[in-house]
């Protein structure tokens, strides 16, 4: 891909497969935590995946869910509290709630896969991005389309971008079914404004990452990255498949399957893969 998001290569001008921290890394169930995000970047990972909320009062929170009940000591529904509240929740009872502030800002070189989980976060999205001028350093993402376009209607530069169920749903189920010619013509309007497809391995019953719709994704310039895998036998399978990124709760578990291939990016200290990966 041309946009700087996408660019990963190794020391030769090679690029890798892009390795991608769920959430950011935590066995002690610290997802979207500063101290996750830091794990992630400190085994070698320079891709985060997360997700963003809006408190009550405008402030853009890296959290998954519209409450603070599951992960945290807190309460409530993130959009109908101000800051100051939801700064004193803790997740897991540890770890306060990163400001989307703080992590551009305590990890510079980290880049940043932004699933915008509501539509009170479209405005403060894009007016983070353009504060911050991270227009290279993000992707932005949503399960709705209609959301996700919302925000990049918004930017003063472009960026990366992937595509919602929908438009996943529709490239998935006509790929196999449509003339080649027809379904270029038909994915290039739904898709104009996606450079990425992020899709699980099967939608229910319906197998989704196949050599075929790898095929068609690359056809059209698009990347493929496949979520959420934890399965050392099922990264190598994808891999080997030809995916461009896999997302993942266990980083270190795929840093090793990607020094294992070579697929890893060298660094100070990186000695080469560990005896045991496989």
């Amino acid at each position: 891909m041309s946009l700087p998001f996408f660019e990963h290569p190794d020391d030769a001008g090679r690029q890798l497969p892009i390795g991608m921290a769920h959430r950011g890394f935590s066995a002690e169930g610290l997802e979207n935590s500063m101290a996750a995000f830091r794990a992630g970047v400190e085994l070698g990972f320079r891709y985060l995946e997360t997700d963003v909320h809006t408190t009550a009062d405008g402030v853009l929170l890296l959290f998954h869910d519209e409450t603070l009940d599951r992960v945290t000591d807190g309460k409530g529904r993130v959009a109908e509290l101000p800051a100051a509240d939801v700064a004193k929740a803790r997740i897991n009872g540890r770890e306060p709630i990163p400001t989307f502030e703080e992590l551009v800002s305590q990890l510079p070189d980290a880049r940043l896969n932004l699933d915008v989980k509501d539509w009170s976060s479209v405005r403060s999205t894009a007016a983070a991005i353009e504060r911050h001028q991270v227009h290279h350093r993000v992707l932005v993402t949503s399960f709705s389309d209609r959301r996700r376009r919302a925000v990049l209607k918004l930017l003063s530069q472009p960026v990366a971008s992937s595509a919602g169920v929908a438009s996943n749903a529709l490239f998935t189920l006509l790929g196999p079914m449509l003339p080649r010619p027809v379904f270029h013509r038909l994915m290039r309007r739904v898709l104009r404004d996606v450079h990425a497809l992020q899709v699980p391995v099967r939608y229910g019953r319906v197998p989704v990452v196949t050599p075929g719709f790898i095929r068609r994704a690359h056809d059209l310039d698009l990347v493929v990255h496949v979520w959420t895998i934890n399965d050392a036998g099922e990264m190598h399978r994808l891999l080997q498949l030809g995916v461009d990124g896999i997302v993942t709760d266990r980083a270190d578990l795929l840093r090793d399957v990607l020094r294992a291939r070579g697929q890893w990016p060298t660094g100070p200290g990186d000695d080469g893969p560990p005896a045991s990966a496989g």
